[in-house]
């Protein structure tokens, strides 16, 4: 069967209006699926001011275990490791100090 130039042009013009076809649907696909994201979707302003989620997190992972902090109570120097609770101590009155040193290293009770 031989092709004529007609026939040819004929398969070029039925191509060209299939591609189109098919280029409008893969694009109203795009909008409809961008239109059910967009309403599924949070925003982060309301995320941050209705709900007050922060923007950030932080990882413990990495903190020294070994790290060692020196407190002073009732003359003896105590090495905790954890920092928290050696600022804690430190910032308290000496006097609790020194009861809560007598109430778990000392082993005197409330009494």
């Amino acid at each position: 069967m031989e092709c004529t130039e007609k026939y040819k042009e004929h398969i070029e013009y039925t191509f060209n209006a299939f591609c189109r076809v098919v280029i409008r649907y893969a694009a109203i696909n795009a909008w409809r699926d961008r239109d059910k994201r967009r309403q599924r979707e949070i925003s982060f302003e309301y995320l941050t001011e209705e709900k007050f989620y922060p923007f950030y997190t932080s990882d413990n992972y990495f903190i020294d275990p070994y790290k060692q902090y020196p407190v002073t109570i009732c003359g003896q120097t105590i090495i905790l490791t954890n920092g928290e609770l050696a600022a804690a101590l430190s910032s308290l009155p000496e006097k609790k100090r020194e009861i809560i040193y007598l109430y778990f290293f000392g082993r005197y009770t409330q009494h």
